[in-house]
Order: structure tokens, then sequence, then C-alpha cells
């Protein structure tokens, strides 16, 4: 670790010893590694992480003694370890706030405990602790050079008879391979990092130059450099910065903020502290983070210039790629030379050499060995010279360095395989769908003995005869085959392909052998996308149609663990797998021989299951689900749901669970009447079936028909039941949802109070994970539309937690949970609770966020709070703010929102003092622009906003002047009776206004009008009327003022 904590990380600019390290990625990235080797040392190394070192690691820490547990003695300032050395010191001695550590199992502990706060306890430790190798092992150990470290050791050795001169070696030849990583880890950081140069920053200012000045529309107010002296190297920075990578300060003045001092670098581009006042000097010492370019820092420093650089359409991004396609190759000339002045003697030797290595890997092709450190160490050859060909020759090969073959041809397969699936693969995608990385095995010293075994019966497999192919076989599967490094075993020397061709082979029981591997090894998400890579599944999805049930459950089995991401189902789809995989449910029609009815019965079973399990895994993809449907496997589901059998129940339910999330199949899964068996294996003792079956009530009660039939066959008492048993949130999860789906008939909110749920579900409320939240949440919300219900939940002290969940991020949890809040404010009672406990304040500040629906959600609850609260206007105008936000949002495209805003803005407008404020801000305009909308819920709720706002000044003639009144006549003609009444009453206002009566009468109003004289609604009755009149008021002095 000195070489790379002296040479390479980035310290300040204080002397030894009391110089911190910057906050920069490079430095991050090295502590990383180093917190992922004490990690494990623990447990991959037991004996070395319990020697006692030299001198106790001390800093200053940031636990608490709280923090610690079992395994410490624990007092109010102090924490001692029970682990002792051999003279009863502990090995770890907290006092706070300094803490000294004496071994490696400790520090691994203590990592543990920080979890989050582990990257500041790492940097704490680092930072006082310069000389680690000296404080572990001592002052003989400071002076190991790189390429003699393991003789100068082993001389050691030989002339101590130490009996911890062992554990010392091995813990000291750690540490050497942790330094030699550190460096091979920052040297590619580097190379990979971020490489300005003085051309693309000149170019984006200029750029930026050509865009800026004086006016609303440009991106910037100025920006200039702070010195115009320009070197031969296109730097402006000093030459005693430019060492440092700094190529110029540009001050910046943004049209919202103050001017920037900045500096850009080849590092990337950061705020620095300014320029001082007396002498006009740049302060370079950085104040923020580091950005990855100019545009990039000012759109996160600047919303006005991120707005204006929208409207200009400048796309500063293929410029600056084009600058690094041309100058690609200089900057990390200059960094090599850069850091090969920081690094001397036989340290710079090596890093040289491995700086001319690495350029040399990215310009071939070939495989070579990855960079990636392995934490333990064994100096001991596990085989020879020739086995280590033989492996590279039997395809034992490493992950390629990036190059620019690789990285197209990787686009290119990427390009194609979206042009091959023309339709969106999946609704419900697994999160597996990101391609891990190829983890391969890095070093062969230590890798354990069945590694080793099992590439010696691999390579009996490929030359072996059937018998030496079926005994190597069951050798194989008597190893541990869900350890990782026995699947990589079989993948690293060719296993894959061999197991693979042996399912092409005419054998039988080679098949088997090779099926039964591959479906414990395909676990591993790597392996499923080598199967895939490799052409295993159409040989799978082809043995579906064998004579031999076994070879069919196993390669239905297999299919299931491979088709967990996208590209897998696909596959499994266009080679026919899907037909194949239903017609296996229906296997129980091929029982011919009664006297073995019960063997052959179980074996249907079990290819029925198997087929199920291959189904579940191919249906999280939306094209599969159709390809389901219509290979007729909806009929064959439900008759698989009538069996008693747990292991076929699950994964039918699972597949429909999956299903269900499309209109067609819940419509015939109300059909084949799937929800009664559903309801029924709600009472199953099988956690994991109850699960599945609330889950696919949940997506199936989106129809009122479905909610009916869940409460008709007695579902909605097992789901209040299991309301109580809350160890198993996932389970839990679905079953919160199936009861908030439900909870949208009237019917069944009357059962779920009989059965004490609401009560149940307001303890939920608390310590429980948010997927939880978001359905009893929503379940509340529905249940509160009863008065009965909301008196519940005040009771049962539900209010306060309900606004508690107010001050969230999730977006569904934030629209549920403002439905609810809105819901209780119905209630006055329940109203001034939520005042008091700010809850309206925090319902205004939603209308903030970005999302539409927790917006439209905010405002609809809005309006039940100002409609019940006690001085409601005065409430309202406390928001500072407040009013000029909720008009502004009548700006909005989502006709949600609008609809939402205008009901609030109606509830607003009944206080004369705030309708005084929101005409002053707008309103009368912005409502007039919506005026043309054929959305009935904004119609109602639009016209009854205008009908408020008459109420002040000369407002019924702005909205005449504004041609609202036109199309609001235009209502009258809509099917719906809410929409004719808010649009009589708004007429009715306007018709005060002798101009807007002509309007009126122009577009027609009086007939249509006259027929809703007749509407058994008093309200819109006399609203009619009343504009009627004024019509006709207006007409008869029109013709008075004629004739006299």
């Amino acid at each position: 670790m000195g070489v790379a904590l002296t040479k390479l990380a980035q310290w300040t600019a204080a002397g030894h010893g009391t110089g911190t390290l910057e906050i920069t990625p490079l430095n991050e990235a090295i502590l990383k590694e180093i917190i992922m080797f004490v990690e494990s040392f623990i447990y991959k190394h037991p004996q070395e992480a319990k020697f006692v070192f030299v001198e106790p690691l001390e800093w200053n820490t940031s636990l608490a003694p709280s923090a610690f547990e079992s395994g410490y003695v624990v007092s109010e300032t102090t924490v001692k370890s029970e682990e002792v050395d051999k003279n009863g010191q502990p090995l770890l001695f907290l006092s706070v706030p300094q803490i000294k550590i004496r071994s490696f199992g400790q520090l691994s502990r203590l990592l543990l405990i920080a979890k989050t706060g582990k990257l500041k306890e790492a940097q704490a430790c680092v930072e006082a602790n310069r000389d680690l190798i000296v404080k572990i092992l001592g002052f003989d150990y400071n002076t190991m050079k790189v390429d003699s470290i393991a003789l100068n050791i082993l001389g050691k050795i030989t002339r101590d008879d130490d009996p911890e001169s062992e554990i010392k070696m091995k813990i000291a030849m750690l540490l050497k391979q942790l330094d030699l990583h550190l460096l091979n880890h920052s040297l590619k950081h580097i190379s990979l990092g971020i490489s300005l140069s003085p051309m693309t920053v000149k170019k984006d200012i200029e750029l930026l130059k050509r865009f800026s000045g004086k006016g609303d529309q440009t991106v910037l107010e100025s920006i200039e450099y702070t010195s115009d002296y320009e070197f031969s190297n296109g730097c402006r920075a000093p030459p005693w910065r430019q060492i440092h990578g700094e190529i110029c300060y540009v001050l910046v003045k943004p049209h919202d903020s103050e001017t920037l001092c900045i500096t850009c670098s080849a590092g990337g581009v950061f705020l620095n502290g300014g320029k001082t006042d007396d002498e006009g000097d740049v302060n370079y010492e950085r104040k923020g983070s580091i950005y990855e370019n100019l545009v990039a820092f000012l759109r996160e420093k600047s919303p006005k210039f991120s707005e204006n650089m929208s409207k200009q359409g400048i796309s500063f991004s293929e410029d600056q790629q084009k600058e690094k396609d041309q100058l690609g190759k200089a900057p990390k000339k200059e960094e090599a030379a850069t850091l090969r002045k920081d690094i001397s003697g036989s340290d710079k030797r090596s890093l040289e050499k491995n700086q001319i290595n690495f350029g040399r890997n990215q310009m071939t092709k070939r495989w070579e060995p990855s960079l990636n450190w392995k934490t333990t160490v064994n100096y001991k050859d596990k085989g020879s010279a020739k086995e280590i060909q033989e492996d590279k020759r039997t395809g034992k090969l490493e992950k390629p360095r990036p190059s620019v073959s690789h990285g197209r041809a990787q686009l290119l397969r990427k390009s194609a395989e979206k042009i091959e699936e023309i339709v969106s693969d999946s609704s419900s995608e697994s999160e597996e769908d990101e391609e891990p990385p190829d983890h391969r095995q890095e070093a062969s010293a230590d890798l354990p003995s069945e590694y080793w075994q099992i590439q010696k019966l691999v390579k009996y497999l490929k030359g072996g005869n059937q018998t030496a192919t079926v005994i190597a076989l069951c050798s194989m599967r008597d190893f541990n085959l869900a350890q990782e490094t026995c699947q990589l075993a079989i993948r690293d020397v060719g296993g894959l392909e061999v197991l693979i061709n042996l399912l092409e082979t005419d054998e039988v029981k080679c098949k088997i052998g090779s099926l039964k591997i591959l479906k414990e090894i395909s676990h591993n998400p790597q392996i499923r996308r080598n199967i895939v890579d490799l052409g295993g599944l159409p040989v799978m999805v082809n043995i579906l149609d064998s004579p031999h049930k076994s070879l069919k459950c196993l390669a239905a089995e297999t299919i299931a663990n491979v088709a967990k991401f996208k590209r897998a189902r696909r596959v499994v789809r266009q080679h026919g797998g899907i037909n194949k995989l239903v017609a296996l449910l229906d296997c129980a029609h091929d029982s011919t021989k009664p006297a073995q009815s019960s063997l052959y019965e179980a074996r249907d079973v079990e290819v029925a299951c198997c087929g199920a399990l291959a189904l579940w895994s191919c249906s999280q993809s939306h094209t599969n689900k159709e390809a389901i449907r219509k290979a007729g496997g909806i009929p064959l589901l439900a008759r698989l749901l009538k069996t008693s059998h747990e292991n076929m129940l699950i994964p039918v339910v699972g597949t429909l669970q999956e299903c269900a999330s499309e209109e067609n199949y819940r419509a015939a899964i109300k059909a084949e009447r799937i929800i009664e068996n559903l309801v029924k294996n709600l009472n199953s003792e099988n956690e994991q079936l109850q699960e599945h079956c609330a889950m696919a009530i949940y997506q199936c009660a989106e129809d009122k028909e479905t909610r009916d039939l869940v409460r008709l066959h007695g579902g909605l008492k097992p789901l209040a039941s299991l309301l109580n048993n809350t160890d198993n949130k996932e389970r839990l999860a679905a079953v919160t949802g199936a009861i908030w789906k439900c909870s949208i008939s009237k019917e069944n909110v009357t059962k779920f109070r009989e059965y004490k749920a609401i009560e149940t579900l307001v303890g939920l409320l608390t310590d429980q994970p948010e997927e939880v939240l978001v359905n009893v949440v929503g379940a509340l919300g529905e249940c509160c539309q009863e008065h009965e219900n909301r008196v519940i939940v005040r009771k049962c002290g539900g209010i306060q937690p309900l606004v508690n969940l107010l001050v969230g991020i999730n977006q569904a949890l934030l629209v549920n949970v403002t439905k609810a809040v809105g819901a209780c404010a119905v209630e006055p009672e329940s109203m001034t609770i939520i005042d008091r406990l700010d809850g309206v304040r925090l319902l205004w500040s939603l209308l903030k966020n970005p999302h539409p629906d927790v917006k439209a959600s905010a405002a609809w609850a809005l309006c039940p709070c100002i409609e019940n609260a006690k001085d409601a206007g005065e409430m309202v105008r406390s928001f500072v703010g407040g009013l000029e936000l909720i008009v502004n949002l009548l700006k909005s495209d989502n006709k949600e929102v609008l609809a939402s805003v205008c009901a609030a803005i109606t509830n607003i407008a009944k206080d004369q003092e705030n309708l005084a404020v929101i005409t002053d801000h707008g309103v009368v305009p912005l409502l007039s622009k919506l005026a043309n909308t054929n959305n009935n819920k904004l119609r109602h709720h639009l016209a009854e906003a205008i009908s408020r706002c008459c109420m002040w000044g000369r407002n019924r003639v702005a909205f005449g002047e504004h041609r609202a009144v036109a199309p609001l006549v235009r209502y009258l003609k809509s099917n719906d009776t809410n929409v004719h009444r808010a649009t009589a009453q708004a007429l009715y206002q306007l018709s005060e206004d002798a101009d807007n009566c002509i309007t009126m009468h122009e577009n027609g109003a009086v007939k249509l009008l006259l027929d809703m004289v007749g509407s058994p609604d008093q309200d819109l009755q006399e609203a009619a009327a009343g504009c009627i009149s004024n019509i006709r008021r207006l007409a008869l002095a029109t013709e008075k003022a004629r004739y006299t």
C-alpha cells in the first residue's frame, strides 16, 4: 500500500503527517479497493486476521459506542473488544472519539459496523496512519522493494526463529499484492478518466461566447478568461499550475446567480475560490465537485442556463466526441508522462513497464489476463506450466481489455438484437436485463482443489468414450455445483460447450447427466448468458419433444433457469418453445397404462410442473404472454389450478400472476373461473402460494366484476386475516395490494370493516417497506371515502402517520397518501388534526413535485382541506407564494393536473381576498385558454372555477374579452349532467355582462338552456333560468331603446 498511497493518492498541500486525502474520484476508488480487501480479510484469511499489529492503528472515529453490540464491552464513552492479545490488552479500544485497533479481524468487523460510513472511516484511518506497513509489521518491513520483496522476506524467515514470522510473511505478501493492485487499478482509472485538452476547452468557451450576452434568450450574460495570455500549448494557467493539469480559469456570469470563477483542467471542471479582492489573483483551491466539462458544470449550477441551452438546441456532446476522436491518444500520453515524473526508482520502472504493457494490450486483439486483483495468496505452485498451457488451449480465456474493435462489435450485436425485437419484449423485466460483467477466475494460485478436479473431469468429457463420459458426468455431480467456483471451473475450461454438445447426441444417459449439471449451474447469471451465446436454448427446446419424460422435465427446468433475461426469453419463443411448453401442461392425457397409473400420474404431474416453471420465467415478456394465450395456455393453467399439488400450484399461479397484467388475460381468467381457485388457495399453509395468489388477485381486481367474484367466493376474509402476519414482507405486499384493489368496490369496504381490517391497516403505516406502504395507504384512501371508516382511522391514530408520509419521495406512495389525507379531510375533526400537523402546507409543497400524478393528487386533496378548514382564507394566504404557484399550474399540459387545479381554485376563490390575489396573478386569461377542451372532467371543474372567479371586479368582462364564453356554450351539448350544471352556473354569472349575453345568444345558448330548465336537478334549473332571464332582460332593454 505504500507506493500507491504515496505516489498515486491525491493529498492536500499540507506537509507529511498533517495532509489529508482530497475528495477525488481516484482517491475514492483507492479507498473502496482497500475496504474490499479489509472486509473480506476476516473470512478469507482467518489465521492472519488474528495477528496482532506491532503498533495499533489510531484515528478519530465518527462511530458512537452504541453502534457496537456482541463481542464488545460497551460503556457510555468507551468500547473494548472481548478479543484480547496474549497480554490481555483489547484488540479494539474506543475512547470517544479516538479508536485503536490492533488486528485485521477487528478492522473487518469495524467496517461491517460502520455500514454506510465505512468510506469515511477508511479515509480517516489512512490519513492518520501514513506508515501503515510499519505499524502493522514493524520497521523492518518498510524497505520492501518491488522486485525483491519475496527474497527479502524469505531471507528474514531463515534467519529468524520467531513462530509468527510465517504469518508476518503472508501478511506482507498480501499487502504487497494489494499495493500492486492499487497501482494497476489507479492506472486504469486514470486512463479511463476525464481528459480535457486545451483545444476542447477553448472550443467550448468560444461556442458559449457566441450564445452569451444581454437578453432572456442567451445562455449566459458573459464568459471571459481571467488571463489574456495563451501559452504555446494552448493553456492560460500559470506554468506552476499547469503541472497540476490546470488549463485555464474563466469568469462566468449566469442569468440567475453571481459571477462564478471556474477552473478548467485535464481532469474536469470545478469551482475555485474566486478572485481575491485586493490583488485580483485567483484562489486555486477547489470548492466543489469535479464535472465532466464546462457545460455539465453550468447545467448543474444554473437552471436558467440549462433551460436556454435546451431552447438553443446546442449540442456540445457531438463536438466533444469529435474532439476526443481526434485527440484521444494525446491526453493519455500526457497523463503517462506526468505520472512517470511523480514516480521514481524501481517503482517508476515497474509502473512504466505496466503502462507500456497496458498500451500494447489496447492495440492488440488477444485475450489477456485481467488486472483485477485476487485477495488471497498462495506461494506454492498449483500446477505445471504444461497444465497452464493446456488450460489456455482449451478455452480458459480471460476478459479482454476494452478496445475499439470489441466495443464496435458489442454495439453491432446490441443493434442487431434491437432490430430483431420489433415489439417491446417485456412489461415486467427482471433485474438481470442489465448484462453483468464477465467475471473470470483471475489467478490460478489461490483456487480450491475442486476447481482443478472439475477441470480434469471436463477433459475426460472431451476425450472419453460413452462409459467414461457417463462416469465423468456422475462424478461432476458429486461436487457442490451451487458454488460459484465449481460453476466457473466448468465454464472456464470449455465445459459448457461439451455439455451442450452432449445434448445433441443420441445417448439418453449422457443427455440426462448433462441437463442435470446445466440445471444446477444455470442459476449463475453469467452462466445463463454463456448458455444462450453458445446456442444451448434451441437444443433444449428440441428436447421438449422427446418421448422421455425425464428429459422433458430437465430441459424445461433448465429453460426456466436460463430464461431470466430478455434475450433468452426471445430465443425460446423464436424457436417454438412457448407452444412446446404449453403442450407439457397437457401431459396428463398421455397416461395410457392403467396398471401403472399412479406412477404415470406422478411423472405427468412433474412434467406439467416443470413446464409451468419454464412458462413462469418466459411470461415476464409481453410478447411471450400473448404467445402463451394463443397457444391455449389459459384453459390448461385453469385446469392445473384445481390440483392439490403445491409444487404445481406455485408456478401455475406465478404464471397467471405475471400474465394478469394484460387485459386480454383478465377477461380470460374470468371466463375460466380461475378467481374461485385463487381464493381457495389463499387458505393454503404455503406462504409462497398465498403470496402469488394474492398478487394474481391484485392484478385482476382492476375489474369490478372480478372484485365482486373475490367477495362472493369468500376471498376478503382470508386476505384480512393474512394482514396479521407481518414477518414475510413479500407476502404482506401482495396481500395489501389485493386489499387495495378490492377496496375500490364499496361492498368490499363494508366487509373489510366487519373483519377489522381497517384498524390493522392503520397499524401497518409505520415500520414497513415502501412496497407495503404504497398498498396500505392506497387501501386506506379507498376505505376513507366512507364516513364510518374515516372515524375509525382517526380514532386509531392514523392521521399522523399519514401526514408523516407526505414528506417521502416515492411517487406511487405520494399519490396514494395525498388521496388518503384528502379523504380524511372531509371530516372536520380529522381536518383539525391535519391542519395542526402542518399537513396542508405539506400538500401545497407537493404541487412543486415534478411528477404530474403527484401534483394532481395533491391538488385534489387540497380541495376538501380548504373547504373544511376553520379559517380557510387566512390559511391559504399564509403560504408564501402558494397562490401564484397554483395559478401557474394552469399552464400544465396534463389534463388531470388542470382539472384538479381548477377544482382547487374553485375553493380558493370562495374567499374574496384570495380571489383578488389570484386575479392579479392572471387566473382569468389562463382559465380562458383552457375553454376549448373536450375533456368532460376538465370542463366540469373549469366551468365551476370560471363561475367563482366571475365574482370579483371586472372578471366577467375579462372572460368575454378572452373569448371564453362561446366555448362554454358548447359545453351544454355534453352528455354529462355535472358539466351541464357547472356550465349553466358559469353562464349565469357571465350573463351579468351585456356583451357576454350577445355572445351567448349568437351561439345558440337560449335553446340549449330552455331544455335544461326542465331538468330534475334544481341547481341546474335555477342557473339555466337565471341565464335566460338575463339574456331576455337585455333583449327587452335593447328593444325598448330602439323605439324610444
